[in-house]
């Protein structure tokens, strides 16, 4: 009875094949340590650019972008269509921002929120803030309406960056927004060092606006230390409104002397190609911070494109690119060419990759080295796959333990001595993370948001631990694997999915009285859509299905708006009135289980349309791409 509620892994949970082969066993552990000496120079230096502890020693993002100009100043610093900066030109264009936001009074501490799409001038703002101790706010762009008015007014910024391609969207919801109306810069859509563009009224045009500062290294830079804050990024966490998390100059150390000097190791001559976001930590701290550790070029993209994808790779002669697990998916429907293996892409970096895509992915295009990583822009426990095997994030040097949990009532297991117990080898648990002065957890900017992910008295007492949220498995010699998320977040399309923040959204619509949100699961897509039980009141052939469609996307990120609705009569709660999630999560979108009417998004439609039993069985066939 007891031993049925804890979280117990089988490869039914996730529809997938994921077998105890993936045990690492002593000669596979064997197998890797000649490698394991070969990098050991680079292990050792990396280690301690990671963990630097000394609050008096300068560090952060602007000196490393200072020493790769010494190691490679004429040497490629970033590609994006036909723009090439050298690290030289790259570094001037930040040191003048720096030295003018400086002149107009903003400084170490000063946040300043960055609205701009993937391309050189991101780089360049968030380099010149970091020179000064100035943060960079670092707004999802894909948020819009209430989601980007929380979001920007949590940091309150001293000013603000807007690029021309997202401006309409800044625009609609301007009048809500706490900031002085001459602090707000624009960033045309264009390559800026040789063309300005106009500004739009109530925006000063950065480009120009910095034309006649200084380009020489601003001495701030050498005042910056481990625990200023160097980014403010949106996570949804497990409740609520998107959250800021702060992620200072230490960590940013850590990324680069984990991620980029010990795992990936670029030289010079490499180039590693980036269509991730750069508001999240993997694109923005894990891939360019391996770019700066080896001096090495980063080949930027607005967006990801299946299509176009190996052909940039083969035109920018790329040897790496960052991932995550939809990307490859996504890469792997592509019909098959004969020129599939035709590049130089030799290691790539990022999460999520599934098992079930791993192993043919790396034959098919013939790519040797996948260094899969765990890590939260909050946390403060990061995996990382140095040693190469497949299907593992890898060994993480930082204490953890991975703990049984209790899936239906969504909490980890406490025995009857009030503690938590660790899963044997092999078993499924859920991630934590001891706090210490070696791995501390700085948290979100609200004090009562930190303090709720934290876990007290985990195997003794006065012991402190971060809830990572995360379902692991235990696969031997400190290495883990992937299983799924908990609670009330999950994750699609690469983002992380706060149900409570899309519940309120939804709430706000006309003929809505009450929702609940949970991912499901589609056949052979990455992580879980969004699926929001409702309850209305108006009949159903009354309800404007299209109308929610264009609300929600309004006012949430593409990737938030729900793909499957349920009609409910009446909501099932437990004895707080929390929504129990655990039966509609089982259901998903399958009528036979739910015995009410479901309505699907489907892929290029503009209207939530009932399910059919010919619509849902080309959902499972994978007939249409979510």
């Amino acid at each position: 009875m007891f031993t049925r509620l804890l979280y117990t892994y089988s490869p039914s949970d996730r529809g997938e094949s994921m077998s105890y082969k993936d045990v690492i066993t002593v000669p596979m552990f064997l197998s890797r340590l000649p490698d394991v000496a070969r990098r050991l120079p680079n292990i050792i230096r990396g280690t301690k650019l990671g963990n630097i502890t000394d609050k008096s020693q300068p560090v952060g993002l602007g000196l490393c972008v200072q020493d790769a100009v010494r190691r490679n100043p004429n040497g490629t610093a970033v590609m994006y269509r036909d723009t090439h900066l050298t690290y030289r030109q790259l570094n001037e264009w930040s040191n003048r921002i720096a030295h003018y936001l400086t002149s107009v009074g903003v400084k170490k501490g000063d946040v300043v929120a960055i609205y701009v799409e993937n391309r050189p001038e991101l780089l360049a703002v968030v380099i010149g803030c970091a020179k000064i101790g100035a943060v960079n706010a670092l707004l999802n762009t894909q948020q819009v309406g209430k989601v980007l008015t929380h979001s920007f007014n949590l940091v309150k910024p001293r000013a603000a960056v807007v690029g021309e391609e997202l401006h309409k969207h800044f625009d609609e919801v301007r009048e809500h927004l706490e900031i002085n109306a001459d602090a707000v810069y624009y960033l045309a859509d264009t390559n800026t060092l040789e063309d300005a563009g106009t500004a739009p009224a109530g925006y000063r045009n950065l480009a120009t606006e910095i034309r006649n500062a200084p380009a020489h290294d601003p001495d701030s830079v050498n005042r910056i230390y481990i625990e200023d804050p160097l980014f403010y990024i949106y996570t949804s966490g497990t409740t609520g409104l998107p959250k800021a998390v702060i992620f200072n100059h230490g960590r940013w150390m850590k990324a680069y002397g984990g991620f980029g000097v010990t795992v990936m190791d670029l030289q010079p001559r490499d180039r590693i190609y980036v269509t991730l976001p750069f508001y999240h930590a993997t694109g923005m701290c894990v891939c360019w911070g391996s770019a700066l550790a080896g001096a090495a070029g980063l080949v930027m993209a607005r967006k990801f494109s299946a299509s176009r994808f190996w052909e940039d790779i083969r035109k920018y002669d790329v040897t790496a690119f960052g991932y995550v697990g939809e990307l490859c998916r996504y890469l792997m429907e592509q019909p098959e060419k004969p020129n599939d293996r035709d590049h130089k892409v030799t290691k790539i970096i990022g999460n999520g990759m599934r098992p079930n895509v791993w192993r043919p992915f790396k034959q098919r295009f013939g790519i040797d080295k996948v260094y899969e990583l765990y890590a939260s822009s909050e946390g403060n426990v990061g995996f990382m796959n140095l040693l190469n095997f497949d299907n593992t994030v890898g060994f993480t040097p930082i204490p953890y333990a991975i703990v049984k949990y209790d899936k239906e009532n969504e909490r980890p297991f406490r025995n009857a001595k009030g503690f938590m117990e660790k899963v044997k080898k092999g078993e499924a648990g859920l991630l934590i993370g001891e706090i210490t002065d070696k791995s501390p957890f700085k948290g979100y900017t609200d004090p009562e948001k930190t303090e709720k992910v934290i876990l007290r008295d985990v195997f003794k007492k006065g012991d402190s631990y971060f809830n990572t949220g995360d379902i692991m498995r235990d696969i031997g010699f400190k290495h883990a694997q992937f299983v799924d998320r908990t609670g009330d977040t999950f994750r699609w399309k690469g983002e992380n999915v706060s149900t409570t923040e899309v519940e309120v959204i939804m709430d706000g619509f006309a003929g809505i009285v009450e929702t609940v949100v949970y991912g499901v699961e589609i056949p052979n897509t990455n992580g879980r859509c969004g699926m929001a039980s409702i309850r209305l009141t108006v009949p159903e052939d009354k309800f404007d299905f299209k109308g929610l469609v264009k609300y929600l996307r309004q006012e949430l990120p593409a990737y938030a708006v729900p793909v499957f609705l349920r009609l409910s009569e009446s909501m099932d709660t437990t004895g707080t009135f929390k929504h129990q999630k655990s039966k509609l999560k089982d259901d998903g979108f399958y009528q036979q289980k739910v015995g009410a009417p479901v309505y699907a998004l489907l892929p290029g439609s503009d209207e939530y349309i009932r399910l059919t039993p010919e619509i849902e069985q080309n959902i499972v066939d994978h007939k249409y791409r979510f």
